[in-house]
């Protein structure tokens, strides 16, 4: 990427994201109340545009290979208040109003358990 094309996607206000190798890139859910992380997953082009779409999360699945909304089975949506873009635009961050669990083990969040020496400690 020239220095000009570098500068206008890490300064400029067109969003053009910058996809991995694999045509996604990551995606962080945050309550938009808490602030509390509740997941990471993965977006692809279609995941983004039928989120902005919907305003309800949609991800790209790698172990399924397709896209999926979040809480398509459960109802465990999370609608997206505002998505904020890094400064190389690999990564967002959605501000979110979850329904439910966004966990699929049913927890509140994925970050459920710290690392505690060698070992697994949950949170409480």
């Amino acid at each position: 990427m020239s220095d000009s094309s570098t500068a206008d996607r890490e300064q400029g206000s067109a969003f053009v994201p910058r996809f991995d190798k694999q045509g996604l890139l990551s995606a962080i859910a945050v309550d938009s109340q808490s602030k509390e992380v509740l997941m990471v997953a993965f977006m692809d082009e279609e995941a983004i545009a039928k989120t902005r779409e919907t305003g309800l999360a949609h991800f790209h699945s790698r172990s399924r290979g397709r896209l999926w909304m979040k809480g398509e089975t459960s109802g465990h949506v999370l609608n997206v208040e505002e998505i904020r873009v890094d400064c190389d635009q690999d990564a967002i961050v959605m501000l979110v109003r979850p329904e439910g669990p966004a966990c699929h083990t049913g927890e509140r969040s994925c970050f459920y358990r710290r690392l505690d020496g060698d070992g697994l400690t949950r949170l409480d």
